[in-house]
């Protein structure tokens, strides 16, 4: 189901979970376009990932969805981002978050039928975002979107640093190419302690921050790796057939 919530002058587009959907609800509630992705694109890339296999392993084998990171990872590279995976070994403080596009929780999640609880073990993809003034948790089981904690700077901190204390949850960063090359995406450990930190920062430090720097999406290239290289640019060194991740 895809709603439409005013929260100001502007719509906030949201994807409530259809199927086993939300790799496809995280994408389109991240550009804030139904029409950013399909279904249809999504096994597109499924196929084009491992083209001879019959069971694809990138997604369900009922075809109802459940697409892994890969296809994530592809999809945003279409649209010229990249996506880096979050080392829990760091405090999310150091996040610049003025030059993240998003985030991308995978959590668990209980498969249901109906009002029945099934005894198989999914993962669930969220997105959160800086709409309007706030961070936006996105999740498309929600029945609308809705701010995290007080939805500043603070209240995601907090939120993340809970979150990254399960070892069965994992963070991606949604980024521009140009983001990754200079690793603008984290503060240095001296401004993490700074008063200008993402956790201390106000809300109207980050959009001053943000517009500042407004970089644009870039066509992802070849880099190699190194201690900054993001999980799409590891992965490109496995056989994605062989070694589908999440």
């Amino acid at each position: 189901m895809d709603e439409v919530h005013q929260i100001s002058d502007t719509p906030l587009y949201h994807e409530r979970q259809s199927k086993e959907l939300c790799a496809l609800h995280v994408l389109n509630n991240l550009f804030q376009d139904k029409q950013a992705f399909t279904k249809k694109d999504l096994d597109d890339i499924c196929i084009r990932l491992c083209p001879d296999r019959f069971f694809n392993p990138h997604r369900s084998m009922l075809g109802l969805g459940n697409y892994d990171v890969n296809v994530l990872m592809a999809a945003l590279k279409k649209k010229g981002y990249d996506v880096k995976w979050w080392d829990k070994r760091k405090d999310v403080d150091i996040l610049a978050m003025e030059h993240i596009m998003g985030l991308i929780l995978n959590v668990p999640s209980d498969y249901k039928i109906g009002f029945v609880t099934l005894p198989i073990h999914r993962k669930h993809w969220i997105a959160i975002k800086y709409l309007h003034g706030q961070f936006m948790n996105l999740d498309s089981k929600l029945a609308k979107p809705k701010p995290v904690g007080n939805g500043d700077l603070d209240s995601l901190i907090s939120f993340l640093r809970e979150e990254m204390k399960d070892n069965d949850r994992q963070l991606f960063l949604v980024i521009t190419q140009e983001v990754s090359d200079k690793a603008l995406w984290m503060r240095s450990t001296a401004d993490a302690t700074s008063s200008d930190t993402v956790g201390s920062a106000t809300t109207n430090e980050y959009e001053g921050l943000k517009n500042k720097n407004n970089l644009k999406a870039s066509p992802i290239g070849d880099k190699e790796i190194n201690q900054n290289s993001s999980i799409s640019t590891f992965a490109q060194t496995l056989d994605p057939c062989e070694n589908p991740l999440l």
